[in-house]
């Protein structure tokens, strides 16, 4: 029996070992010319979450079931499914569909396959269903070699984007041309609902009609106009919440307790804490186990971000038209709860093109006229939080401060304290919660010259920012003989930003950071570009 038993074990384990056991796969992924694909990605079909990408070598090595299928695929190349197998050769294929794309060059289109400059595009098909805050981060993932990087987590904070790295010590953000126009201060104005296409010029030769504004690349980007047939009517509607996916490890009471004691003894002093496993925090009350947790008071978890998005369009022999308008509303995961860290955008756009006349059958010459009359207006408002440092920002004091430390005051003697020396000595007004209680004071139990009470930074009034952006667009195009077509373009791009904000109080946080004086200001600033362009064009085939 024990034999049988000792058998059957064995026979589970060799079952069980034979079942998850897997097999080390090596390769490189080249194109037709043999030169190796970099950062082509090799994924395990039917487990997305077991993959890799290529290094700059083309190689690749990734651990997979037995008798597991590779799927290699690249942007601008056909997708392959392989079995999986030791030293794989993958030849990835250029995809002949997008070849036939036709890409805006500068002051024109061609078909991609004639062109050789490197040239990424990113049509409105790509961005169904991703929903991008805003049109550049709609990039991210979707056009090969340009990078991409969240700045911060505020709402509608602008991505950091970087078509050939970081050129120059001041600036090295590309050129943003809209339906030709060259736009300041990034594209945060557009829907990313309105576009029709996108193109990044990678490279000098195909950047080199912008001249040296295109140092650093250039995003060109189209909205979208009417297509033929009867109108259509879309409404678009999404309703997401936000919370931080993670939140850094902090010590406990008891372990910043032990740690602090630890500190002083190691330079000479007496330990601050007598008794690290029975503690009592600012008010006087146990503590039972973590403490204050300072990121839980200050994240907004589930922060709530809406979009309503509707669209009118279509065409006609005479007129193209397309008609949109879009919301979108953002709630900060840090702040937003309390009005400090919110983003609102409302976009309105309208696209037509006329037809004056087509006497193309009469005559060839002077015989077609189109008119285009491009309008786009938007208006964002934002409040914002410091971002990016450790000094005193909310973030950066949440992750600092004191475990044992209390967010309020609700000891009496101590509310009565710090009446006296703050409010009736200096002439402080010291910041209250709901309740009515005082925000903790952290200087008060230590030294915290630079870091505040992070409820209190939030419970401040508030800085509003708002911005007014307007892009019109005058156009026509005239064939004048034989295939030969003259342009005319007038385009403005005209802005109004600001911003208000208000101390409405002598608070006190800390020694570097008090209000002596109630004060409010106001920024107004506009800024204003225009361009008028006059273009021939001829454009016919011969020998067909």
């Amino acid at each position: 029996m024990k034999q049988t038993r000792l058998l059957t074990l064995l026979l589970a384990l060799w079952v069980s070992a034979t079942a998850f056991a897997q097999t080390k796969i090596m390769g490189t992924v080249t194109d037709d010319n043999g030169e190796p694909v970099i950062g082509a990605s090799v994924v395990e079909k039917g487990n997305p979450q077991n993959g890799t990408v290529t290094d700059i070598d083309g190689q690749f090595t990734v651990n997979v079931q037995s008798g597991a299928t590779l799927v290699v695929s690249y942007i601008g190349f056909v997708s392959q499914e392989l079995p999986a197998r030791n030293q794989m050769q993958v030849v990835l294929k250029e995809d002949q569909q997008t070849l036939n794309d036709v890409i805006v060059i500068g002051y024109g289109v061609q078909k991609k396959s004639v062109v050789t400059a490197a040239i990424a595009k990113v049509s409105s098909d790509d961005l169904e269903g991703k929903s991008p805050v805003r049109v550049d981060n709609a990039l991210k993932g979707l056009a090969a070699g340009v990078n991409v990087t969240s700045s911060s987590g505020q709402p509608g904070a602008s991505p950091r984007v970087r078509v050939r790295g970081t050129g120059t010590i001041n600036n090295s953000d590309p050129l943003y041309i809209v339906d030709g126009m060259p736009i300041e201060g990034g594209i945060d104005f557009l829907n990313p609902s309105d576009i029709e296409s996108i193109e990044v010029l990678k490279d000098a030769a195909s950047g080199a009609i912008y001249g040296a504004r295109a140092a650093n690349g250039v995003v060109l980007v189209t909205t979208k106009k009417g297509k033929v047939g009867k109108a259509s009517i879309n409404y678009n509607f999404s309703q997401g919440w936000q919370t931080a996916w993670r939140r850094r490890d902090v010590t406990g009471a008891t372990d910043y307790a032990i740690m602090q004691n630890e500190l002083r003894l190691n330079g000479g002093q007496a330990p601050l804490y007598a008794d690290p496993y029975n503690l009592m925090d600012t008010n006087g009350n146990p503590i039972t186990g973590f403490g204050t947790d300072w990121q839980d008071l200050v994240f907004n978890d589930n922060a709530p971000v809406q979009t309503h998005e509707v669209s009118v369009s279509g065409a006609s022999d005479k007129l193209n038209y397309y008609l949109s308008m879009g919301f979108y509303d953002q709630e900060g995961i840090v702040g937003g709860n309390y009005g400090r860290s919110n983003y609102q955008r409302l976009s309105l756009r309208s696209n037509n093109i006329y037809n004056v006349y087509d006497a193309e059958a009469e005559r060839n010459f002077l015989n077609k006229l189109d008119v285009t009359v491009n309008l786009a207006y938007t208006r964002v408002k934002s409040t914002g939080i410091g971002e990016n440092s450790e000094f005193g920002s909310v973030l950066g004091s949440a992750l600092y401060m004191s475990p044992i430390i209390a967010p309020t005051v609700t000891n009496q003697a101590l509310a009565d304290q710090m009446h006296e020396n703050y409010e009736v000595t200096q002439g402080y007004e010291l910041q209250r919660d709901a309740a009515g209680n005082y925000y903790t004071i952290p200087g008060t139990f230590g030294s915290y010259a630079e870091m505040n009470n992070p409820l209190a930074l939030l419970n401040m009034n508030p800085s509003k920012n708002w911005s007014h952006k307007f892009v019109p667009k005058f156009s026509f195009d005239l064939q004048l003989w034989d295939n030969l077509k003259y342009h005319f373009n007038y385009s403005v791009d005209l802005s109004f930003w600001g911003n208000e904000s208000a101390t409405l109080s002598k608070y006190y946080h800390s020694g570097n950071a008090k209000g002596e004086h109630t004060s409010a200001s106001m920024s107004w600033n506009k800024g204003c570009n225009w361009q008028v362009e006059n273009t021939l064009t001829y454009d016919k085939q011969f020998g067909k």
